[in-house]
């Protein structure tokens, strides 16, 4: 195996485990110690994982944490609540936009019940998930595909997002900072505004771990959506930072 693959290797088996010893890694991609360490010691100045005694761990940062499949794993039970109460906002009939978010797009698996529709998506998992469906009209946004997002971004997105209206909007943020949201990757922000002003409604999909952080880029503040979902109620001192900016919050406790 090469490197570049074994190296992605180490990273998938990293999401599954959390932490994996050197000679673990030896011994499951059949190299030595030494390579094990120059995969680990490349793939740490990267910022992707921490170097511990005797083997590797996740590091929890933006850049990691950016990664589609490791956001796919976080807070699942708590997205999928999210996803399923979000459609009550949407009737057949309607044109709806889902981003490249893994919580926005959870929103697909929903839409059978509510065709005809038509979806708009630069989120790969959508578009699959979503093709060859009846009664559901898809247009998958062009660009350059990025696997770390899972989705398509660039000029071409850009300039279909230009040329279209849509009834409603779903977009995910990886950082709420006070009243307002962030995402670390510019390029990707800049689609999700295009979204938002192609949308009539606009609605903010983020499980509660998002809150009190930050990422690198500005996104817009939070009163900007229709409503904003989340999964557990707030700490004091953050919801009144909400409720005081006039962010509408809709709280999606387990059944």
């Amino acid at each position: 195996m090469k490197s570049d693959g074994r190296r992605q290797g180490i990273m998938d088996f990293l999401m599954d485990t959390g932490t994996a010893s050197v000679d673990d890694l030896a011994s499951r991609f059949g190299v030595s110690k030494m390579t094990v360490h120059r995969d680990l010691d490349e793939l740490e100045e990267s910022g992707f994982l921490r170097k511990v005694r005797g083997g590797a761990s996740i590091q929890p940062s933006g850049l990691f944490e950016s990664d589609f499949r490791y956001r796919q794993k976080q807070a699942a039970e708590e997205k999928q609540r999210l996803a399923a109460a979000a459609v009550a906002v949407i009737e057949p009939g309607q044109t709806v936009i889902i981003d490249d978010g893994s919580t926005a797009g959870g929103i697909a698996r929903h839409l059978a019940d509510l065709r005809p529709l038509t979806v708009i998506s630069n989120n790969l998992a959508v578009i699959q998930d979503l093709a060859g469906v009846v009664g559901i009209t898809l247009i998958a946004l062009g660009g350059q595909y990025s696997k770390k997002f899972h989705g398509f971004f660039g000029l071409l997105a850009e300039d279909t997002l230009r040329s279209l209206r849509a009834d409603v909007a779903f977009l995910s943020s990886s950082a709420i900072h006070g009243a307002s949201a962030f995402h670390q990757d510019q390029e990707v922000v800049h689609t999700k505004r295009l979204m938002m002003a192609a949308a009539a409604r606009k609605y903010l999909l983020v499980d509660h771990r998002k809150f009190g952080r930050t990422a690198l880029h500005f996104l817009t503040d939070l009163k900007a959506f229709d409503a904003v979902f989340t999964g557990r109620e707030l700490e004091s001192q953050m919801r009144e930072v909400l409720d005081g900016a006039g962010v509408s919050l809709r709280i999606v406790e387990k059944v």
